[in-house]
Protein backbone atom coordinates (compact mmCIF):
# COMPACT_ATOMS: atom_id res chain seq x y z
CA UNK A 1 0.00 0.00 0.00
CA UNK A 2 1.32 3.34 -1.11
CA UNK A 3 1.84 5.57 2.29
CA UNK A 4 -0.68 8.41 2.18
CA UNK A 5 -0.35 9.27 5.81
CA UNK A 6 0.88 12.79 5.15
CA UNK A 7 -2.23 13.53 3.34
CA UNK A 8 -5.30 14.54 5.50
CA UNK A 9 -8.88 13.69 4.11
CA UNK A 10 -11.67 15.43 5.81
CA UNK A 11 -15.38 13.82 5.04
CA UNK A 12 -18.23 16.91 5.66
CA UNK A 13 -21.43 14.78 6.40
CA UNK A 14 -19.90 11.35 7.69
CA UNK A 15 -23.45 9.96 8.81
CA UNK A 16 -24.73 9.91 5.25
CA UNK A 17 -24.07 6.84 2.86
CA UNK A 18 -21.60 8.08 0.78
CA UNK A 19 -20.10 9.95 3.51
CA UNK A 20 -19.45 6.26 4.91
CA UNK A 21 -18.05 4.86 2.27
CA UNK A 22 -15.33 7.45 1.25
CA UNK A 23 -14.08 8.02 4.36
CA UNK A 24 -13.62 3.90 4.73
CA UNK A 25 -12.01 3.93 1.34
CA UNK A 26 -9.38 6.71 2.47
CA UNK A 27 -8.54 4.89 5.82
CA UNK A 28 -8.41 1.59 3.94
CA UNK A 29 -5.74 3.70 1.21
CA UNK A 30 -3.56 4.90 4.16
CA UNK A 31 -4.78 8.26 4.01
CA UNK A 32 -5.36 10.26 7.75
CA UNK A 33 -8.98 10.46 7.51
CA UNK A 34 -11.82 12.41 9.36
CA UNK A 35 -15.13 13.16 9.19
CA UNK A 36 -17.17 15.93 10.60
CA UNK A 37 -20.94 15.58 11.87
CA UNK A 38 -23.53 16.43 14.43
CA UNK A 39 -23.22 13.60 16.17
CA UNK A 40 -20.64 10.63 15.83
CA UNK A 41 -23.00 7.95 14.71
CA UNK A 42 -21.12 5.37 12.36
CA UNK A 43 -17.61 4.92 14.53
CA UNK A 44 -15.77 4.27 11.41
CA UNK A 45 -12.32 2.18 12.49
CA UNK A 46 -9.58 4.52 11.28
CA UNK A 47 -11.38 7.76 11.19
CA UNK A 48 -11.20 10.95 13.60
CA UNK A 49 -14.71 11.77 13.89
CA UNK A 50 -15.00 15.54 14.62
CA UNK A 51 -18.11 17.22 15.85
CA UNK A 52 -19.70 20.25 13.59
CA UNK A 53 -22.61 22.11 12.32
CA UNK A 54 -22.72 21.75 8.47
CA UNK A 55 -24.44 25.02 8.59
CA UNK A 56 -21.45 26.97 10.19
CA UNK A 57 -18.71 27.78 8.55
CA UNK A 58 -16.58 27.93 11.22
CA UNK A 59 -17.27 24.57 12.24
CA UNK A 60 -16.40 23.61 8.66
CA UNK A 61 -13.48 25.39 8.55
CA UNK A 62 -11.98 23.74 11.60
CA UNK A 63 -12.97 20.90 10.53
CA UNK A 64 -10.83 21.47 7.29
CA UNK A 65 -8.27 23.34 8.62
CA UNK A 66 -5.56 21.15 7.64
CA UNK A 67 -6.98 18.98 5.23
CA UNK A 68 -5.15 18.49 1.85
CA UNK A 69 -8.60 16.76 0.32
CA UNK A 70 -12.26 18.00 1.30
CA UNK A 71 -15.16 15.35 0.17
CA UNK A 72 -18.84 17.49 0.84
CA UNK A 73 -20.80 14.49 1.62
CA UNK A 74 -23.74 16.89 3.00
CA UNK A 75 -26.73 15.96 1.65
CA UNK A 76 -30.81 17.21 3.02
CA UNK A 77 -33.86 15.35 3.33
CA UNK A 78 -35.29 15.03 -0.31
CA UNK A 79 -38.21 17.15 0.22
CA UNK A 80 -36.29 19.61 1.97
CA UNK A 81 -34.04 21.08 -0.83
CA UNK A 82 -36.24 23.83 -1.51
CA UNK A 83 -36.20 27.71 -1.34
CA UNK A 84 -32.25 27.68 -1.40
CA UNK A 85 -31.91 25.39 1.01
CA UNK A 86 -29.28 23.27 -0.84
CA UNK A 87 -27.73 26.29 -2.33
CA UNK A 88 -27.53 27.97 0.98
CA UNK A 89 -25.73 24.72 2.66
CA UNK A 90 -23.19 24.58 -0.11
CA UNK A 91 -22.33 28.54 -0.12
CA UNK A 92 -21.60 27.63 3.66
CA UNK A 93 -18.72 25.49 2.46
CA UNK A 94 -17.39 27.29 0.13
CA UNK A 95 -17.34 30.13 2.36
CA UNK A 96 -15.11 28.25 4.65
CA UNK A 97 -13.21 27.42 2.15
CA UNK A 98 -12.61 30.22 0.24
CA UNK A 99 -8.94 31.57 -0.73
CA UNK A 100 -7.62 27.68 0.88
CA UNK A 101 -7.36 25.86 -2.87
CA UNK A 102 -7.60 22.84 -1.51
CA UNK A 103 -8.95 19.85 -3.38
CA UNK A 104 -12.81 19.93 -3.26
CA UNK A 105 -14.86 16.60 -4.30
CA UNK A 106 -18.41 16.52 -4.81
CA UNK A 107 -20.34 14.16 -5.49
CA UNK A 108 -22.81 14.79 -8.95
CA UNK A 109 -26.04 13.20 -10.23
CA UNK A 110 -27.85 13.33 -13.41
CA UNK A 111 -31.07 15.74 -12.59
CA UNK A 112 -29.11 18.05 -14.71
CA UNK A 113 -29.68 16.78 -18.04
CA UNK A 114 -32.99 16.55 -19.85
CA UNK A 115 -34.95 13.01 -20.15
CA UNK A 116 -34.21 12.31 -24.11
CA UNK A 117 -30.66 12.64 -23.22
CA UNK A 118 -29.96 9.09 -22.68
CA UNK A 119 -25.98 9.03 -22.83
CA UNK A 120 -24.58 11.51 -21.01
CA UNK A 121 -20.74 12.18 -21.03
CA UNK A 122 -18.89 15.39 -19.09
CA UNK A 123 -20.26 17.54 -22.36
CA UNK A 124 -23.59 16.68 -22.23
CA UNK A 125 -25.19 20.06 -22.21
CA UNK A 126 -27.69 20.54 -18.93
CA UNK A 127 -31.52 20.98 -19.67
CA UNK A 128 -33.07 19.80 -16.19
CA UNK A 129 -36.23 18.18 -16.14
CA UNK A 130 -37.47 19.05 -12.90
CA UNK A 131 -36.88 21.54 -10.13
CA UNK A 132 -34.12 19.22 -8.58
CA UNK A 133 -32.44 19.42 -11.18
CA UNK A 134 -32.48 22.94 -11.58
CA UNK A 135 -30.92 23.27 -8.23
CA UNK A 136 -28.07 20.70 -8.98
CA UNK A 137 -27.30 22.96 -12.01
CA UNK A 138 -26.75 26.09 -9.62
CA UNK A 139 -24.61 24.83 -7.29
CA UNK A 140 -22.11 23.08 -10.03
CA UNK A 141 -22.28 26.63 -10.98
CA UNK A 142 -21.28 27.44 -7.82
CA UNK A 143 -18.58 25.14 -7.59
CA UNK A 144 -17.52 26.41 -11.03
CA UNK A 145 -17.14 29.73 -9.93
CA UNK A 146 -15.40 29.03 -6.80
CA UNK A 147 -12.51 27.32 -8.65
CA UNK A 148 -12.66 30.23 -11.18
CA UNK A 149 -11.79 32.32 -8.20
CA UNK A 150 -8.83 29.96 -6.87
CA UNK A 151 -11.06 29.41 -3.72
CA UNK A 152 -10.42 25.66 -4.72
CA UNK A 153 -10.00 23.28 -6.75
CA UNK A 154 -12.59 21.40 -8.05
CA UNK A 155 -13.47 17.56 -8.75
CA UNK A 156 -17.39 16.54 -9.59
CA UNK A 157 -18.08 13.05 -9.82
CA UNK A 158 -21.33 11.97 -11.51
CA UNK A 159 -22.89 8.53 -10.52
CA UNK A 160 -26.27 6.83 -11.07
CA UNK A 161 -28.29 5.21 -8.24
CA UNK A 162 -26.31 4.52 -4.89
CA UNK A 163 -26.60 0.88 -3.82
CA UNK A 164 -24.74 -1.12 -1.08
CA UNK A 165 -25.43 -3.33 2.14
CA UNK A 166 -27.24 -1.97 4.53
CA UNK A 167 -27.83 1.13 3.27
CA UNK A 168 -31.31 2.81 4.18
CA UNK A 169 -33.04 5.20 1.62
CA UNK A 170 -31.57 3.50 -1.50
CA UNK A 171 -34.15 2.26 -4.21
CA UNK A 172 -33.18 -1.39 -2.68
CA UNK A 173 -33.90 0.01 0.80
CA UNK A 174 -37.11 2.00 -0.36
CA UNK A 175 -38.21 -0.58 -3.75
CA UNK A 176 -36.50 -3.55 -4.53
CA UNK A 177 -36.40 -4.71 -0.84
CA UNK A 178 -39.72 -3.27 0.20
CA UNK A 179 -41.77 -6.35 0.06
CA UNK A 180 -39.09 -8.27 1.08
CA UNK A 181 -41.33 -10.53 4.06
CA UNK A 182 -43.60 -11.71 1.36
CA UNK A 183 -39.88 -12.40 -0.91
CA UNK A 184 -41.19 -10.02 -3.79
CA UNK A 185 -38.54 -7.61 -4.91
CA UNK A 186 -40.31 -4.86 -6.49
CA UNK A 187 -38.92 -2.75 -9.56
CA UNK A 188 -38.85 0.63 -10.35
CA UNK A 189 -38.73 0.48 -13.95
CA UNK A 190 -40.50 -2.03 -16.61
CA UNK A 191 -38.34 -5.46 -17.43
CA UNK A 192 -36.28 -4.06 -20.60
CA UNK A 193 -35.83 -0.89 -19.27
CA UNK A 194 -31.74 0.02 -18.51
CA UNK A 195 -30.80 1.90 -15.54
CA UNK A 196 -27.66 2.71 -13.80
CA UNK A 197 -26.34 1.41 -10.60
CA UNK A 198 -23.36 2.94 -8.51
CA UNK A 199 -22.30 0.28 -5.82
CA UNK A 200 -21.19 2.78 -3.22
CA UNK A 201 -17.54 1.00 -2.02
CA UNK A 202 -16.50 1.21 -5.96
CA UNK A 203 -17.78 4.42 -5.96
CA UNK A 204 -16.08 5.59 -2.90
CA UNK A 205 -12.65 3.85 -4.14
CA UNK A 206 -13.12 6.74 -7.29
CA UNK A 207 -12.89 9.46 -5.03
CA UNK A 208 -9.16 7.51 -3.81
CA UNK A 209 -8.47 6.83 -7.38
CA UNK A 210 -8.94 10.78 -8.61
CA UNK A 211 -7.43 12.42 -5.29
CA UNK A 212 -4.31 10.39 -5.44
CA UNK A 213 -3.94 12.13 -8.89
CA UNK A 214 -5.21 15.60 -7.49
CA UNK A 215 -2.23 17.63 -8.98
CA UNK A 216 -2.58 16.01 -12.41
CA UNK A 217 -6.01 17.57 -12.70
CA UNK A 218 -7.23 21.06 -13.77
CA UNK A 219 -8.58 23.36 -11.56
CA UNK A 220 -12.68 22.22 -12.19
CA UNK A 221 -13.23 18.68 -13.28
CA UNK A 222 -16.04 16.75 -13.61
CA UNK A 223 -15.94 12.60 -14.40
CA UNK A 224 -18.35 10.56 -15.12
CA UNK A 225 -18.26 7.12 -13.12
CA UNK A 226 -20.43 4.16 -15.16
CA UNK A 227 -20.92 2.19 -12.85
CA UNK A 228 -23.40 -1.13 -14.15
CA UNK A 229 -25.72 -0.08 -17.07
CA UNK A 230 -28.21 -2.89 -17.06
CA UNK A 231 -31.19 -3.61 -17.72
CA UNK A 232 -34.52 -4.79 -15.32
CA UNK A 233 -34.24 -8.29 -16.43
CA UNK A 234 -30.63 -8.61 -15.56
CA UNK A 235 -31.09 -6.69 -12.27
CA UNK A 236 -33.76 -9.81 -11.93
CA UNK A 237 -31.13 -12.41 -12.58
CA UNK A 238 -28.58 -10.97 -10.17
CA UNK A 239 -31.11 -10.38 -7.45
CA UNK A 240 -32.38 -14.30 -7.70
CA UNK A 241 -29.13 -15.19 -7.37
CA UNK A 242 -28.93 -13.91 -4.26
CA UNK A 243 -31.65 -15.91 -2.59
CA UNK A 244 -31.36 -19.25 -1.77
CA UNK A 245 -35.06 -19.33 -3.62
CA UNK A 246 -36.89 -17.50 -6.37
CA UNK A 247 -38.74 -14.48 -5.31
CA UNK A 248 -41.71 -13.26 -6.48
CA UNK A 249 -41.38 -9.89 -9.27
CA UNK A 250 -43.41 -6.79 -8.60
CA UNK A 251 -43.54 -3.32 -9.58
CA UNK A 252 -43.65 -0.06 -7.87
CA UNK A 253 -47.19 1.28 -7.55
CA UNK A 254 -46.28 4.61 -8.74
CA UNK A 255 -49.62 5.70 -9.47
CA UNK A 256 -50.52 5.12 -5.74
CA UNK A 257 -47.29 6.68 -4.33
CA UNK A 258 -48.60 9.75 -6.50
CA UNK A 259 -51.91 9.93 -4.35
CA UNK A 260 -49.70 8.93 -0.89
CA UNK A 261 -47.40 12.20 -2.21
CA UNK A 262 -50.89 14.86 -2.13
CA UNK A 263 -50.02 13.88 1.77
CA UNK A 264 -46.62 13.00 2.25
CA UNK A 265 -44.13 15.31 0.74
CA UNK A 266 -41.27 13.26 0.89
CA UNK A 267 -43.22 10.93 -1.42
CA UNK A 268 -44.30 12.98 -3.65
CA UNK A 269 -40.59 14.33 -4.64
CA UNK A 270 -39.65 10.65 -5.10
CA UNK A 271 -42.94 10.46 -7.41
CA UNK A 272 -41.74 13.91 -9.45
CA UNK A 273 -38.28 12.49 -10.41
CA UNK A 274 -39.98 8.69 -11.22
CA UNK A 275 -39.48 9.61 -14.90
CA UNK A 276 -35.95 8.44 -14.35
CA UNK A 277 -36.95 5.01 -14.34
CA UNK A 278 -38.77 5.40 -17.39
CA UNK A 279 -35.97 6.56 -19.47
CA UNK A 280 -32.22 4.98 -19.90
CA UNK A 281 -29.50 7.66 -18.96
CA UNK A 282 -25.79 5.83 -19.61
CA UNK A 283 -22.91 7.42 -17.86
CA UNK A 284 -19.75 7.29 -20.57
CA UNK A 285 -16.80 8.95 -19.51
CA UNK A 286 -13.57 6.90 -21.59
CA UNK A 287 -11.19 9.36 -19.79
CA UNK A 288 -12.51 8.23 -16.34
CA UNK A 289 -12.23 4.30 -17.97
CA UNK A 290 -9.17 4.81 -18.90
CA UNK A 291 -8.00 5.89 -15.02
CA UNK A 292 -10.05 3.18 -13.34
CA UNK A 293 -9.20 0.21 -15.84
CA UNK A 294 -11.22 -2.34 -16.81
CA UNK A 295 -11.45 -4.18 -13.83
CA UNK A 296 -12.18 -1.64 -11.74
CA UNK A 297 -16.35 -2.75 -10.70
CA UNK A 298 -17.20 -5.62 -7.94
CA UNK A 299 -19.11 -7.85 -10.55
CA UNK A 300 -22.52 -7.30 -10.88
CA UNK A 301 -23.73 -10.49 -9.39
CA UNK A 302 -21.19 -9.97 -6.60
CA UNK A 303 -22.50 -6.42 -5.74
CA UNK A 304 -26.09 -7.10 -5.58
CA UNK A 305 -25.71 -10.21 -3.90
CA UNK A 306 -23.79 -8.51 -1.01
CA UNK A 307 -26.66 -5.76 -0.73
CA UNK A 308 -29.38 -8.09 -0.97
CA UNK A 309 -28.17 -10.39 1.80
CA UNK A 310 -28.05 -7.42 4.22
CA UNK A 311 -30.98 -6.15 4.27
CA UNK A 312 -32.14 -10.02 5.32
CA UNK A 313 -29.82 -9.67 8.24
CA UNK A 314 -30.66 -8.40 11.56
CA UNK A 315 -27.36 -5.52 11.62
CA UNK A 316 -27.22 -2.20 11.44
CA UNK A 317 -27.79 0.25 8.34
CA UNK A 318 -26.37 2.94 7.03
CA UNK A 319 -28.11 6.21 8.02
CA UNK A 320 -28.80 9.58 5.94
CA UNK A 321 -32.16 10.89 7.97
CA UNK A 322 -35.08 10.96 5.96
CA UNK A 323 -32.96 11.44 2.10
CA UNK A 324 -33.60 8.88 -0.53
CA UNK A 325 -31.37 7.72 -2.97
CA UNK A 326 -29.44 10.12 -5.45
CA UNK A 327 -30.36 8.79 -8.70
Amino acid sequence: MTNHQNIRVTVLGINGRIGQEVAKAFAAAGYRTSGMGREDRVHIPGVRFVKGDAASAGDIRRATADADVVVNALNLPYDKWGEGRFEAQLQTVLDALKGSGKFLMFPGNIYNYAARDHVLTPQTPFHPEKDKGEIRVRMEKMLQDAAARGDVRMCIIRSGDFFAPHASGSMFDLALMRRKKDRVFELPTSMEMKHTWAYLPDLARVYVRLAEMRDQLGAFETFHYRGHFVSADRLVDALQASVATPWKIGFVPWGMLRVIGWFTPVVREVVKMSYLFRTPHELSDPRLDAILGPDFNTPFDDAVAATVRSYLEDQPRMIEGRAVAAV
